[in-house]
């Protein structure tokens, strides 16, 4: 299959290519992506990066950003970052990037394990990832053409531990090859409308 990830070059997106590069073409994007560049936050970019990559069996999402601000201290502007970002980035890359998904194809996005499992200061990011949740169940009883889109919803990796470790109190975090696992199921399997937990 020729797949593209998004967001190659981060901490889940290298293991998730490690692990489909033996069987499959991957193209690595992002906004230092090592063959094409593409920003989630501007529509006309995503646009640039399908039409530079052409027909494509897979997509996949392992970025998405927002900002970790206690409520009292949440303004709608750094709110702004996870819905532009985090929301709105992954499902513009669904409703633009349709027409260049060959039939039977799949789209896989990234939620995370806090929309289940509250930490402080996490309430932009759960909002942006309940969001995407609960646009994959329902837009999969509408794609055309035997297209699949599920998400992904990992916990805290071992390899992002020392940087924000300190954000998750009491969590076990897991190892990002197991994470990147759970892409390759959704790529290379037949469900569709899932979010798939690594806890």
């Amino acid at each position: 299959m020729r797949i593209v990830v998004v967001g190659a070059s981060g901490t889940i997106g290298k293991k998730i290519t490690e692990a489909l590069t033996p069987n499959h073409e991957v193209l690595r994007a992002g906004r230092n992506g090592v063959d094409v560049s593409v920003d989630l936050m501007s529509q006309e970019s995503i646009v640039n990066m399908y039409e530079t990559v052409g027909q494509v069996d897979a997509v996949i999402n392992a970025s998405g950003g927002a900002n970790f601000k206690a409520v009292p201290d949440l303004t709608p502007e750094l709110n702004e970052k996870g819905i532009e970002s985090k929301l709105k980035g992954q499902i513009n890359l669904v409703l633009l990037g349709q027409d260049y998904l060959n039939d039977g194809g799949s789209f896989t996005l990234t939620t995370g394990v806090m929309m289940d499992d509250p930490i402080p200061m996490g309430a932009s990011a759960a909002m942006a990832n309940g969001g995407v949740k609960a646009f994959v169940k329902t837009a999969a009883i509408e794609m055309a053409r035997g297209i699949r889109i599920n998400c992904v919803s990992p916990n805290i990796v071992e390899e992002s531990w020392d940087r924000i470790g300190h954000l998750f109190a009491g969590f076990s975090p897991v190892p990002a090859e197991r994470v990147a696992r759970a892409y390759v199921k959704s790529v290379e399997g037949a469900q569709t409308g899932q979010n798939y937990e690594v806890y």
